[in-house]
């Protein structure tokens, strides 16, 4: 079992939401804090795998030596909370944390529907008709701040994204990494080749280079599986691609955007079975080891006893005013971010996961979870290659 002490993300010294403040401050661009201390630069590349915890790395040695050569002379940053893609994105393409950005969850709660809205596919979540929010919910009114490709743009540097096509004009790209030019890669190879290409045009550079495939074969196979470090193989060989086509005066920065645990059949709790956890709620986001417990008016210190009673010796149970001023979210917590946020936040410390079958029945099989406030899962590797 894991800690049950929280590893609340150190946010404005070395978390996801300062390392683009920080790539572009050694990009040379006045005004953007440098609290990662990244060296000054021409060309600055991050690559983020999906899925890459820093626990992971150093337990994969011989399966990533590239990566855990990497790691001798590095370090970790945390995630942030929820330890979850969409809001680690946000915060590295924001620079901002949880609290400013406001994409709070995997799921989150919004106004005038009684889905969650799924902030990956910018639409609501669960069953029932396809709904596309971008119209409704407009990704550059809901995180309207410039983002740090934009910031780059307009200080002279070349922003780019690559990534996988089909994210080339979803709500989460338009609201997080919107400035950039969007060059769709379609394979591993691809994302090195057009990577570099960015690297190597005219001017000076900052590229984004996300790779997805680590994360979805340990959600379906485990960390612990052969698969996933056959995969994590793979990731390494990328890694070294990219560090050694870097052009001259470049920086490869590679980290993660979470880390993972596997959780067993018998712990993942089925709220659907769970009438003491269902009762006084209105509806859960999030995800299953970070859940948004969004409840009926005036049941949030029920359901707070209830969830307490059930899971208190595996699962951080918090009411959203806690969570927030424990810092869960960052310093600062807009008023947006606020409305989105749960009446009650369950966190898991213990290998356990609270899964919702009727609302996402894959969720119940999946093996590899994360979004809570353990190590495993908060520590993301900050990996610096320098040409």
């Amino acid at each position: 079992m894991a800690s049950a002490t929280p590893l609340v993300p150190l946010y404005g010294s070395s978390a996801l939401s300062d390392l683009t403040p920080s790539l572009l401050a050694a990009l040379g661009l006045p005004g953007h804090p440098n609290p990662l201390g990244i060296a000054p630069v021409a060309n600055a590349c991050l690559l983020l795998v999906d899925g890459l915890g820093w626990d992971l790395v150093g337990q994969n040695r011989k399966h990533a030596p590239f990566l855990a050569q990497l790691a001798e002379q590095g370090t970790s940053i945390s995630a942030g909370f929820p330890s979850s893609t969409a809001v680690s994105i946000a915060s590295l393409g924001t620079g901002k944390t949880p609290g400013e950005h406001g994409i709070v969850g995997y799921t989150m709660s919004v106004p005038g529907y009684d889905r969650a809205m799924n902030n990956l596919r910018w639409s609501l979540h669960g069953p029932g008709p396809h709904v596309d929010l971008r119209s409704s919910v407009v990704p550059e009114d809901l995180q309207p701040d410039p983002t740090s490709f934009q910031l780059a743009e307009e200080g002279g540097v070349n922003a780019f994204v690559v990534g996988p096509r089909e994210h080339m004009t979803s709500g989460l790209t338009r609201a997080a990494l919107r400035g950039a030019q969007y060059r769709a890669a379609f394979s591993m190879g691809d994302l090195a080749a057009e990577t570099i290409g960015a690297l190597r045009a005219p001017g000076r550079s900052f590229v984004y280079s996300y790779h997805p495939d680590l994360d979805l074969t340990g959600h379906v196979r485990g960390v612990d599986s052969h698969a996933w470090r056959l995969q994590l193989g793979l990731v390494d060989q990328l890694a070294t691609a990219l560090a050694e086509r870097l052009p001259p005066d470049s920086t490869l920065v590679i980290t993660g955007d979470h880390g993972m645990v596997d959780v067993a059949p018998d712990d993942r709790i089925d709220f659907d079975r769970e009438p003491a956890l269902r009762h006084g709620v209105r509806l859960l986001g999030g995800e299953p080891r970070a859940r948004h417990v969004y409840t009926r008016d005036g049941a949030a210190e029920e359901v707070l006893a209830a969830w307490t009673e059930r899971l208190g010796d595996r699962v951080w149970v918090v009411l959203r005013e806690d969570a927030i001023e424990r810092g869960w979210f960052g310093p600062t917590v807009t008023d947006a971010a606020r409305s989105r946020i749960g009446d009650v936040i369950a966190a898991a410390h213990g290998p356990v996961g609270v899964v919702q079958p009727s609302v996402l029945s894959i969720e119940a099989l999946l093996v590899g979870h994360h979004g809570s406030l353990t190590a495993a899962e908060q520590l993301v590797p900050f990996l610096v290659v320098a040409s």
